[in-house]
């Protein structure tokens, strides 16, 4: 592997480890724009290389969203009565999520991507619209909401952050919570969609060597040596940092990853 392309997964893997411990979003929102780019480059995966970034970063995610969620527990910011009840939707939802982007064109990924985080972005930027004090569903409606996080999650390859963090702000939690249980949300959406991807991508023809299905473990492994030490920091930029610089902050770098997938 040339040695800028090595450069390039490291780099990746250290701002998705500040990324996960600042936002609760596992980092999949810089992962997979960047992998994407960096297959093309390397000419990995030829047709499946959306594909392959997707359930590449969700492999990566279980490692870095581990880690951040970690840090965010010896902070106390982890409601896990919470996690528990998202846990089995985000489950199935997850699995539902990488079938169907097994079948889906590379393009449609890219573009659901970008809509997606836009969407997210606009909203917590306008005042007002990403937080509030809504009631927590009960048992079941948060499994129903657990089974959403968990399909557009693995569908765009990330850890549910994006969805998780404004559901848990608007249900009246501090930003600081919402973030340190969607990081530990992240976890078992990465490990069910990763799961998944290997499973839909299995016997793929054109994939590359080293790879499980659309995971490719090289750059698994690199991003994990990389972004596992950078995730504890942004726990603690989390846990300094005004909660408006945090919102103004996540919504922007949303908006911009949105633009660059939109017309990359």
């Amino acid at each position: 592997m040339p040695i800028l392309d090595l450069a390039g997964f490291l780099l990746t893997g250290v701002l998705s480890g500040l990324l996960a411990g600042l936002f609760g979003v596992g980092g999949g929102a810089i992962m997979v724009p960047a992998l994407i780019l960096l297959f093309a480059h390397l000419g990995i995966g030829e047709d499946w290389g959306p594909h392959l970034a997707v359930g590449t970063s969700l492999a990566a995610i279980v490692g870095t969203g581990a880690a951040s969620a970690l840090a965010h527990q010896r902070r106390g910011a982890v409601r896990w009565d919470l996690v528990l009840g998202l846990a089995p939707g985000i489950v199935l939802g997850a699995w539902a999520g990488a079938a169907i982007a097994g079948f889906m064109p590379g393009l449609w990924l890219k573009r659901l991507f970008a809509a997606f985080l836009c969407y997210v972005g606009v909203r917590m930027l306008i005042p007002g619209r990403a937080t509030g004090h809504r009631p927590l569903p009960g048992k079941a409606g948060l499994w129903a909401v657990g089974g959403g996080i968990g399909a557009l999650s693995a569908l765009v390859g990330i850890g549910g952050g994006t969805i998780t963090v404004p559901f848990l702000a608007r249900c009246g939690l501090d930003l600081r919570q919402a973030v340190g249980t969607s990081a530990a949300c992240g976890v078992p959406i990465a490990i069910a969609g990763a799961i998944g991807f290997m499973v839909v991508g299995w016997g793929r023809e054109g994939l590359p060597a080293m790879t499980s299905g659309f995971v490719y473990w090289p750059a698994v492994l690199l991003m994990l040596v990389a972004s596992i030490p950078t995730a504890p920091l942004g726990a603690r930029l989390a846990h300094s940092l005004p909660v408006a610089v945090l919102k103004r902050a996540f919504g922007v770098l949303l908006l911009l990853i949105a633009a660059r997938l939109a017309f990359g």
